[in-house]
């Protein structure tokens, strides 16, 4: 394939996903649902590196596991390289997971404690029957000294291990099978900063030469506009935004994206950054969520229509995507300096670590 068409070649599509939690007493009819994921649909490109962000409880991790098909959705559709998702048997699974893999938030968590770090990694060609015995192991230390350690790790046990280096036992078990799409779930969010540096700049460094395409789910904004490609605002289990990190950094047109990019800390506390945008009320409970949009209640922008129906996301001037009826306005509003310095100066010191 052209190399051109290769990296435009779209490797994941998701059509209407939703994934839905029963909560309370189903004897008496008074249980009710938690739409955690709600008839989300988005591609991503093969090459790419895609930021999904959002508040706590806003659907992210949901997503990405369901994605996998590491919790069943309740509705949609998935389609990966070609291959239903969805629909495909336990069999069939087994071998769309060497091409998709994640890397869990904690590091610690997800290491078995009782088993070497070594013999963990083994575990993934062991499962699938790959290689011979002294192949695997040969693998194993080709993936710990890919990821910045060493041979002398292999039988070390995950407590002597610090959290970067935890992390980067998880970033090698994901990529022993070589996978061509990765979810990075909160990566490096129980990182101290400079080694969250350290291992952004791995992630990097292998997306690069093993020509990953990555799901990059954070809450960290500036993280997203240093590694990714596009961007993904999801509020309340929905996209509520979406387009390439210039587009949704330097117009954001929809309310909430525009309050995420204003909350982000600035040193100086006389410099505004894109106005008061300030948020109103409380996160709406889950199980009852405001009629219309479910941001109308927190929104500075929010007038009658709001309340009636549910804005649908809708391609604007600008060519990324909001669902907000308001948008136009809501761009409109964003002052002239739109780019936080709290993001610029992480970004010089993610480049120092490089």
């Amino acid at each position: 394939m052209h190399s051109l068409e290769r990296v435009l070649s779209e490797i994941l599509k998701i059509d209407d996903l939703s994934k839905h939690y029963v909560v309370g007493s189903r004897l008496f009819g008074q249980s009710k649902h938690v739409r955690a994921v709600d008839s989300v649909s988005f591609s991503i490109r093969r090459g790419e590196i895609v930021g999904l962000v959002g508040e706590s409880g806003s659907g992210k991790t949901t997503l990405g596991r369901a994605i996998l098909r590491l919790i069943e959705p309740t509705e949609g559709s998935i389609t990966f390289e070609g291959r239903d998702v969805t629909n495909a048997s336990y069999r069939e699974m087994r071998s769309i997971r060497q091409r998709m893999q994640i890397i869990f938030q904690d590091p610690y968590a997800s290491l078995n404690p009782k088993r070497s770090v070594g013999l963990q990694i083994c575990d993934a060609f062991s499962i699938h029957g790959l290689y011979e015995k002294s192949e695997r192991i040969d693998r194993v230390v080709n993936l710990l000294e890919r990821v910045g350690l060493s041979s002398n790790h292999f039988n070390r046990y995950p407590h002597e291990f610090s959290g970067g280096q935890r992390q980067r036992i998880g970033i090698a078990r994901a990529l022993a099978l070589e996978p061509s799409f990765v979810v990075a779930d909160e990566a490096v969010s129980a990182l101290d900063v400079s080694v969250q540096a350290q291992v952004v700049n791995l992630l990097l460094d292998l997306q690069r030469d093993l020509d990953l395409t990555i799901l990059f789910i954070t809450h960290d904004l500036s993280l997203v506009e240093y590694i990714c490609d596009r961007v993904l605002v999801m509020y309340m289990g929905k996209i509520v935004e979406s387009g390439s990190v210039a587009e949704v950094y330097g117009a954001p047109a929809h309310p909430y994206t525009r309050a995420l990019l204003a909350a982000v800390p600035v040193p100086d506390p006389s410099r505004k950054v894109i106005g008061d945008v300030s948020l109103k009320g409380e996160l709406p409970s889950p199980i009852a969520l405001p009629s219309g949009c479910a941001f109308r209640t927190r929104c500075a922008f929010a007038k009658d229509e709001c309340k009636s129906a549910v804005p649908a996301l809708r391609t604007l001037d600008g060519g990324h995507s909001a669902a907000c009826f308001r948008a136009e306005e809501v761009i409109q509003n964003v002052e002239v300096q739109k780019r936080p310095r709290a993001i610029t100066e992480k970004n010089d010191g993610l480049e120092a670590n490089r």
